[in-house]
């Protein structure tokens, strides 16, 4: 009986001995009830669990696993910082032409009353709101020739492709048109320009580019072709003088005649206008 509690004795020295060498043996042997990941350290078979931060040198290194990572990194650097804007305001200055009767004509003026094709400045402004890529407000422009003035406002719709600090975009809009303030010092007949109630309704396409300055300054150019649908109700026509006061030659009575012809019934017209400028811009 002492040769057998001797003999455990030793067994138990031993084994105790060998759980001190090796304590990942001990360790591994035990299964996780919770199924958490084993430690940093084991191996099976020669692969390991990927770590947090792996170094494309260790064995657990993936690299579809960095692609991501890397993707998104590089989508920050190209990334313009501009974040969403949501209201847009901006002013303008150009050169614009303008035909009144480029598509028809209809007694909408007399040639020798008025020019009916005028180039000259113009100047503009709009505001709206922004959602993504989509873009609607009001415009008013007013253009300033020899002989009349043009000024429109319409309603506004745009398609903006970002790209960047760089945007181009395109336009539509439509709305009201009039045409007033003649120069009856460049005619020959004596008549009041503000006799002359020429309104309308005008169509525009656009396109455009604008480049950001900073995220919330643009600079930029526009171009512009409006078609204008343009009418005149009957007005008092206007009075040739005659060269000798109270004695009309049959020449200068034959030309009262004609204008009193125009001027007396409606007049309708087409027109046409192309339009150049410079835009500065500011959105939030």
């Amino acid at each position: 009986m002492e040769r057998l509690r001797t003999a455990c004795s030793g067994l138990f020295a031993v084994l105790s001995l060998l759980a001190w060498c090796k304590p990942g043996w001990a360790q591994t042997t035990q299964p996780d009830p919770y199924g958490s990941p084993p430690p940093s350290g084991l191996q099976a078979g020669g692969l390991a669990p990927p770590g947090v931060g792996a170094s494309p040198s260790s064995n657990n290194y993936d690299p579809n696993a960095a692609a991501p990572q890397q993707t998104l990194r590089e989508a920050d650097d190209k990334d313009s910082g501009r974040g969403l804007e949501f209201v847009w305001l901006n002013a303008e200055a150009g050169y614009e032409l303008v035909g009144l009767q480029t598509f028809s004509k209809n007694n909408l003026v007399d040639a020798g009353f008025t020019k009916t094709t005028q180039q000259g400045f113009l100047f503009g402004a709009g505001v709206g709101l922004r959602l993504i890529f989509l873009t609607i407000g009001p415009r008013f422009r007013l253009g300033t020739f020899s002989d009349w003035q043009l000024w429109t406002a319409d309603l506004e719709a745009g398609l903006h492709l970002p790209i960047g600090r760089i945007e181009p975009y395109f336009t539509v809009g439509g709305g009201y048109a009039s045409i007033g303030s003649f120069n009856v010092k460049n005619t020959n007949y004596q008549m009041q320009g503000e006799g002359v109630k020429i309104r309308g309704w005008n169509a525009r396409l656009g396109f455009g580019m604008d480049i950001y300055v900073t995220n919330v300054v643009t600079i930029g150019a526009n171009l512009t072709g409006d078609a204008l649908f343009l009418k005149r109700p009957t007005t008092q026509p206007p009075t040739v003088p005659c060269a000798i006061p109270g004695n009309c030659t049959a020449q200068e009575l034959q030309a009262q005649q004609a204008v009193t012809t125009i001027y007396q019934n409606d007049g309708t017209s087409i027109g046409g206008g192309m339009t150049v400028t410079g835009v500065i811009g500011l959105h939030f």
